[in-house]
Protein backbone atom coordinates (compact mmCIF):
# COMPACT_ATOMS: atom_id res chain seq x y z
CA UNK A 1 0.00 0.00 0.00
CA UNK A 2 2.82 2.00 0.78
CA UNK A 3 4.28 1.91 -3.07
CA UNK A 4 1.05 2.29 -4.13
CA UNK A 5 0.55 5.76 -1.92
CA UNK A 6 3.71 7.33 -3.09
CA UNK A 7 3.02 6.20 -6.48
CA UNK A 8 -0.05 8.08 -6.67
CA UNK A 9 1.52 11.11 -5.01
CA UNK A 10 4.22 10.93 -7.48
CA UNK A 11 1.68 10.72 -10.32
CA UNK A 12 -0.33 13.23 -8.66
CA UNK A 13 2.50 15.38 -8.19
CA UNK A 14 3.78 15.19 -12.23
CA UNK A 15 -0.11 16.50 -13.18
CA UNK A 16 0.14 19.06 -10.76
CA UNK A 17 3.36 20.60 -12.36
CA UNK A 18 1.85 19.70 -15.63
CA UNK A 19 -1.23 22.31 -14.72
CA UNK A 20 1.16 24.56 -13.35
CA UNK A 21 3.30 24.83 -16.58
CA UNK A 22 0.02 25.08 -18.58
CA UNK A 23 -1.28 27.60 -16.06
CA UNK A 24 1.99 29.39 -16.36
CA UNK A 25 1.72 29.26 -19.97
CA UNK A 26 -1.56 30.43 -20.22
CA UNK A 27 -1.23 33.39 -18.25
CA UNK A 28 2.14 34.53 -19.44
CA UNK A 29 0.31 34.76 -23.54
CA UNK A 30 -2.64 36.99 -21.40
CA UNK A 31 -0.31 39.08 -19.94
CA UNK A 32 1.69 39.54 -23.41
CA UNK A 33 -1.50 40.00 -25.10
CA UNK A 34 -2.72 42.58 -22.86
CA UNK A 35 0.89 44.33 -23.04
CA UNK A 36 -0.09 44.41 -27.12
CA UNK A 37 -3.41 45.43 -27.13
CA UNK A 38 -1.43 48.15 -24.62
CA UNK A 39 0.60 49.12 -26.46
CA UNK A 40 -2.04 49.35 -29.23
CA UNK A 41 -3.55 51.97 -27.37
CA UNK A 42 -0.99 54.55 -25.86
CA UNK A 43 2.38 55.61 -27.07
CA UNK A 44 4.99 56.83 -25.10
CA UNK A 45 4.95 60.23 -24.13
CA UNK A 46 7.38 62.86 -24.81
CA UNK A 47 10.05 63.07 -22.81
CA UNK A 48 12.71 65.78 -23.14
CA UNK A 49 16.58 65.23 -22.86
CA UNK A 50 18.43 67.98 -22.69
CA UNK A 51 21.77 66.05 -23.30
CA UNK A 52 21.34 66.46 -26.71
CA UNK A 53 19.52 69.75 -27.00
CA UNK A 54 22.66 71.59 -27.97
CA UNK A 55 23.28 72.74 -31.84
CA UNK A 56 25.88 74.69 -34.13
CA UNK A 57 24.31 76.66 -36.52
CA UNK A 58 27.28 77.49 -38.35
CA UNK A 59 28.89 74.37 -38.98
CA UNK A 60 27.93 73.45 -42.46
CA UNK A 61 29.21 69.70 -42.32
CA UNK A 62 26.78 67.14 -43.69
CA UNK A 63 26.96 63.49 -42.69
CA UNK A 64 27.38 60.66 -45.34
CA UNK A 65 24.85 58.61 -45.25
CA UNK A 66 25.72 57.15 -48.47
CA UNK A 67 26.49 53.92 -46.98
CA UNK A 68 22.94 53.36 -45.74
CA UNK A 69 21.59 54.65 -49.30
CA UNK A 70 23.78 51.45 -51.02
CA UNK A 71 21.19 49.28 -48.65
CA UNK A 72 18.06 50.79 -49.54
CA UNK A 73 19.15 51.03 -53.42
CA UNK A 74 20.06 47.54 -53.54
CA UNK A 75 16.82 45.57 -50.76
CA UNK A 76 14.11 48.51 -51.34
CA UNK A 77 10.96 47.44 -53.46
CA UNK A 78 8.11 48.84 -54.46
CA UNK A 79 5.25 46.14 -53.83
CA UNK A 80 2.71 46.56 -56.12
CA UNK A 81 0.14 44.91 -53.50
CA UNK A 82 0.91 46.26 -50.82
CA UNK A 83 1.18 49.26 -52.55
CA UNK A 84 4.26 50.96 -50.88
CA UNK A 85 8.37 50.06 -50.04
CA UNK A 86 8.71 47.28 -49.05
CA UNK A 87 12.35 45.80 -47.67
CA UNK A 88 13.77 42.26 -48.83
CA UNK A 89 15.42 41.26 -45.91
CA UNK A 90 15.62 37.81 -46.54
CA UNK A 91 18.08 38.87 -49.87
CA UNK A 92 20.67 40.67 -47.33
CA UNK A 93 24.13 39.42 -48.19
CA UNK A 94 26.43 38.82 -45.91
CA UNK A 95 28.58 42.07 -47.00
CA UNK A 96 25.58 44.15 -46.79
CA UNK A 97 24.95 43.36 -43.25
CA UNK A 98 28.96 44.26 -42.59
CA UNK A 99 28.12 47.42 -44.19
CA UNK A 100 25.35 48.21 -42.64
CA UNK A 101 27.16 47.63 -39.37
CA UNK A 102 30.04 49.58 -40.31
CA UNK A 103 27.08 53.01 -41.30
CA UNK A 104 26.06 52.65 -38.04
CA UNK A 105 29.46 52.41 -36.13
CA UNK A 106 30.52 55.63 -37.89
CA UNK A 107 27.39 57.31 -37.06
CA UNK A 108 27.92 56.19 -33.55
CA UNK A 109 31.15 58.07 -33.51
CA UNK A 110 29.57 61.27 -34.41
CA UNK A 111 28.24 63.67 -32.36
CA UNK A 112 25.38 65.59 -33.69
CA UNK A 113 25.21 68.40 -30.62
CA UNK A 114 28.08 69.87 -33.16
CA UNK A 115 25.58 69.97 -35.82
CA UNK A 116 22.94 72.27 -37.42
CA UNK A 117 19.77 71.53 -36.53
CA UNK A 118 18.43 70.40 -40.07
CA UNK A 119 21.53 68.28 -40.17
CA UNK A 120 20.93 66.62 -36.98
CA UNK A 121 17.29 65.79 -37.79
CA UNK A 122 18.57 63.95 -40.62
CA UNK A 123 21.09 62.45 -38.49
CA UNK A 124 18.24 60.77 -36.07
CA UNK A 125 15.96 59.96 -38.71
CA UNK A 126 18.57 57.77 -40.73
CA UNK A 127 20.08 56.50 -37.46
CA UNK A 128 16.17 54.99 -36.22
CA UNK A 129 15.35 53.72 -39.69
CA UNK A 130 18.86 52.07 -40.50
CA UNK A 131 18.84 50.58 -36.83
CA UNK A 132 15.27 49.02 -37.19
CA UNK A 133 16.34 47.31 -40.08
CA UNK A 134 19.56 45.57 -38.32
CA UNK A 135 17.23 44.69 -35.86
CA UNK A 136 15.21 42.78 -38.07
CA UNK A 137 17.91 41.58 -39.69
CA UNK A 138 19.64 39.78 -36.80
CA UNK A 139 16.36 38.13 -35.61
CA UNK A 140 15.16 37.09 -38.84
CA UNK A 141 12.69 35.16 -40.33
CA UNK A 142 10.47 37.12 -38.08
CA UNK A 143 6.61 37.72 -38.89
CA UNK A 144 6.53 41.18 -36.66
CA UNK A 145 9.05 43.20 -35.14
CA UNK A 146 6.92 42.86 -32.06
CA UNK A 147 8.15 39.59 -31.59
CA UNK A 148 11.28 41.08 -30.87
CA UNK A 149 12.89 42.72 -27.63
CA UNK A 150 14.44 42.13 -24.04
CA UNK A 151 12.79 40.51 -21.31
CA UNK A 152 10.05 37.67 -20.99
CA UNK A 153 7.26 39.13 -22.42
CA UNK A 154 8.57 40.69 -25.44
CA UNK A 155 6.30 43.88 -26.90
CA UNK A 156 9.37 45.12 -29.56
CA UNK A 157 12.81 46.39 -29.03
CA UNK A 158 11.97 50.01 -28.51
CA UNK A 159 13.14 49.87 -25.03
CA UNK A 160 16.21 47.82 -25.65
CA UNK A 161 19.69 50.13 -26.17
CA UNK A 162 20.64 49.43 -29.36
CA UNK A 163 23.33 51.96 -30.02
CA UNK A 164 25.62 54.12 -27.71
CA UNK A 165 26.50 57.73 -29.00
CA UNK A 166 28.61 60.23 -26.84
CA UNK A 167 28.52 57.40 -24.18
CA UNK A 168 24.68 58.04 -23.66
CA UNK A 169 23.27 54.18 -24.01
CA UNK A 170 20.28 55.16 -26.63
CA UNK A 171 16.92 53.34 -27.94
CA UNK A 172 14.63 53.49 -30.41
CA UNK A 173 12.39 55.20 -27.99
CA UNK A 174 14.72 57.47 -27.12
CA UNK A 175 15.56 58.74 -30.43
CA UNK A 176 11.58 59.13 -31.11
CA UNK A 177 10.55 60.29 -28.23
CA UNK A 178 13.11 61.76 -26.23
CA UNK A 179 14.88 63.34 -28.89
CA UNK A 180 13.31 63.77 -32.20
CA UNK A 181 9.67 64.90 -31.34
CA UNK A 182 10.56 67.19 -28.10
CA UNK A 183 13.23 69.01 -30.15
CA UNK A 184 11.47 69.67 -33.27
CA UNK A 185 8.15 69.36 -32.61
CA UNK A 186 6.77 68.22 -35.73
CA UNK A 187 3.64 66.08 -36.37
CA UNK A 188 5.34 65.23 -40.00
CA UNK A 189 8.19 62.97 -38.28
CA UNK A 190 5.99 59.99 -37.47
CA UNK A 191 6.18 60.25 -41.38
CA UNK A 192 9.60 59.66 -41.79
CA UNK A 193 10.72 57.10 -39.12
CA UNK A 194 9.88 53.39 -39.66
CA UNK A 195 9.22 50.58 -37.93
CA UNK A 196 9.75 48.07 -39.94
CA UNK A 197 5.72 46.96 -40.11
CA UNK A 198 3.01 47.18 -42.79
CA UNK A 199 1.35 49.68 -41.28
CA UNK A 200 3.99 52.15 -40.68
CA UNK A 201 4.61 55.24 -42.83
CA UNK A 202 6.81 54.00 -45.42
CA UNK A 203 10.84 53.31 -45.27
CA UNK A 204 11.47 56.13 -47.93
CA UNK A 205 13.65 55.26 -50.85
CA UNK A 206 16.16 58.15 -50.22
CA UNK A 207 17.96 59.23 -47.14
CA UNK A 208 17.44 61.89 -45.19
CA UNK A 209 19.49 65.27 -46.34
CA UNK A 210 19.46 68.18 -44.14
CA UNK A 211 19.18 70.44 -48.02
CA UNK A 212 16.06 68.66 -48.58
CA UNK A 213 14.59 67.60 -45.47
CA UNK A 214 11.80 69.62 -45.52
CA UNK A 215 10.05 68.76 -48.71
CA UNK A 216 11.20 64.63 -47.43
CA UNK A 217 8.53 65.06 -44.63
CA UNK A 218 6.35 66.87 -47.00
CA UNK A 219 6.57 64.11 -49.49
CA UNK A 220 6.23 61.44 -46.36
CA UNK A 221 3.18 63.04 -45.51
CA UNK A 222 1.73 63.09 -48.44
CA UNK A 223 2.38 59.69 -49.53
CA UNK A 224 0.98 58.47 -46.10
CA UNK A 225 -1.90 60.13 -45.97
CA UNK A 226 -2.75 58.61 -49.57
CA UNK A 227 -2.46 55.21 -49.16
CA UNK A 228 -5.27 52.83 -47.61
CA UNK A 229 -3.01 52.45 -44.60
CA UNK A 230 -2.92 56.05 -43.85
CA UNK A 231 -6.47 57.02 -45.22
CA UNK A 232 -9.12 55.15 -46.14
CA UNK A 233 -13.07 54.41 -46.35
CA UNK A 234 -14.21 50.96 -45.19
CA UNK A 235 -18.04 50.14 -45.92
CA UNK A 236 -18.47 54.30 -45.93
CA UNK A 237 -16.72 55.24 -42.61
CA UNK A 238 -13.24 56.77 -42.40
CA UNK A 239 -10.64 54.71 -41.23
CA UNK A 240 -7.50 55.63 -40.17
CA UNK A 241 -3.88 54.69 -39.31
CA UNK A 242 -3.50 54.49 -35.45
CA UNK A 243 -0.87 56.82 -35.69
CA UNK A 244 -3.13 59.57 -35.62
CA UNK A 245 -4.36 57.75 -32.62
CA UNK A 246 -1.70 57.35 -30.72
CA UNK A 247 0.23 60.73 -31.35
CA UNK A 248 -3.21 62.85 -31.80
CA UNK A 249 -1.41 65.28 -29.58
CA UNK A 250 1.35 65.96 -31.73
CA UNK A 251 -0.81 66.93 -34.38
CA UNK A 252 -3.48 69.12 -32.26
CA UNK A 253 -5.93 66.95 -31.51
CA UNK A 254 -8.58 65.86 -33.35
CA UNK A 255 -9.28 69.34 -35.05
CA UNK A 256 -5.51 69.50 -36.27
CA UNK A 257 -5.71 65.85 -37.54
CA UNK A 258 -8.46 66.24 -39.58
CA UNK A 259 -6.39 69.75 -41.18
CA UNK A 260 -3.57 67.82 -41.83
CA UNK A 261 -5.52 64.87 -43.89
CA UNK A 262 -6.89 67.86 -45.69
CA UNK A 263 -3.75 69.39 -46.07
CA UNK A 264 -1.57 66.18 -47.62
CA UNK A 265 -4.60 64.25 -49.13
CA UNK A 266 -5.17 64.06 -53.10
CA UNK A 267 -8.06 66.24 -54.32
CA UNK A 268 -10.43 63.19 -54.47
CA UNK A 269 -9.79 61.95 -51.13
CA UNK A 270 -9.97 65.65 -49.50
CA UNK A 271 -13.40 66.05 -51.25
CA UNK A 272 -13.97 62.90 -49.26
CA UNK A 273 -12.83 64.10 -46.55
CA UNK A 274 -14.78 67.54 -46.28
CA UNK A 275 -18.15 66.15 -47.03
CA UNK A 276 -17.81 63.53 -44.13
CA UNK A 277 -19.53 63.84 -40.91
CA UNK A 278 -19.31 60.44 -39.39
CA UNK A 279 -17.60 58.59 -36.56
CA UNK A 280 -13.58 57.43 -37.12
CA UNK A 281 -12.50 54.21 -36.45
CA UNK A 282 -8.32 53.19 -36.50
CA UNK A 283 -6.04 50.43 -38.16
CA UNK A 284 -2.45 49.21 -38.02
CA UNK A 285 -0.92 46.52 -39.48
CA UNK A 286 1.66 44.98 -37.62
CA UNK A 287 3.22 42.53 -39.90
CA UNK A 288 6.58 43.07 -41.06
CA UNK A 289 7.43 45.36 -44.28
CA UNK A 290 8.45 42.38 -45.98
CA UNK A 291 9.08 42.27 -49.74
CA UNK A 292 7.46 38.94 -51.15
CA UNK A 293 7.37 37.58 -54.81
Amino acid sequence: MKSVGMGFCSENGMLSSWMAKKCFFFLSLLFSVCLLSGKAMAAPEKEYWAFWDKSDESNRQEIDHSQWQLILDKYLRYSEKYKMYVFVYGGVSKENMARLRVYLKGMSDIDPRKLRKKEQLAYWINVYNALTVELILKNYPVKSITRLGKGWFRTGPWKDKVIEIQGQPVSLNDIEHRIIRPLWESPRIHYAINCASIGCPDLAPKIYKASEIEAQLDEAGKRFINQNKGVNFVGGRLVLSKIFYWYGGDFGGKEGVMKELLLFSDPELRKRIEEYKGGISYHYNWKLNEYRR
